[in-house]
């Protein structure tokens, strides 16, 4: 009986459908002059599809070294679980919160939100932007929802380290500092990047986000 047990948590494991790249919702000169189509078309398809193949890689890795019950092997996975995974979630996010009608403010609830916890638009747009041009080397900028306390946060993430699976953060906006999001267009002037990206912010998207994340 106790084998039967086994199964079926390794069937589940087995039939594990693999990450795939997820298709954009505009095309990659959509948001040009502020991300141009060529950052776009490698961010995409390459840097985004590595992390995918490597997840997929390294979860297969994990399986086996599950059904081997070989622990050592599972902790030393997971780096490369924490990085490829992170940079999947990362990007998967990424993508719907730019859109070629973005930019301006948002509206409703969550602009109410932002006020109350950062005092204004403007004071919450200068923070976003400052602690993401302070990230050391590669990372990210987000606002994130904290349920405990039922406020929004600022937080920087170090490489691909995921917002919630770190900080306990639900992810509402994230901004992509690495320099291959930026480096083909703005060269090393990481805040002439910050300053662009504002105008293609989909404010409906982080607004939806924050909306679910509230019920």
């Amino acid at each position: 009986r106790s084998g039967a047990k086994l199964i079926a948590p390794l069937g589940c494991l087995v039939s594990r459908q693999k990450h795939t790249l997820p298709d954009l919702q505009y095309d990659y000169g959509a948001l040009e002059p502020h991300i141009n189509a060529e950052i776009m078309q490698l961010h995409h398809s390459k840097h985004h599809a590595t992390y995918v193949n490597n997840l997929n890689v390294t979860e297969e890795k994990y399986k086996e070294a599950l059904a081997k019950g070989d622990v050592t092997a599972q902790v030393s996975l997971q780096p490369a679980l924490k990085f490829n995974g992170g940079g999947h979630i990362n990007h998967t996010i990424f993508w719907t919160n730019l859109s070629p009608n973005g930019g301006g403010e948002p509206k409703g609830e969550l602009m109410e939100a932002i006020k109350r916890d950062f005092g204004s638009f403007a004071n919450f747009k200068d923070k976003l932007t400052a602690v993401s041009v302070g990230v050391q080397g590669s990372g990210w900028g987000w606002l994130g929802y904290n349920k405990e306390q039922g406020r929004l946060q600022i937080a920087a993430c170090a490489n691909q380290d995921p917002l919630q699976g770190t900080t306990g953060l639900i992810p509402l906006l994230g901004i992509d500092v690495w320099e291959h999001a930026y480096y083909l267009q703005y060269k090393n002037v990481r805040p002439d990047y910050l300053k662009a990206i504002w105008n293609v912010i989909n404010w409906e998207n982080v607004s939806s986000r924050y909306a679910t994340c509230k019920k």
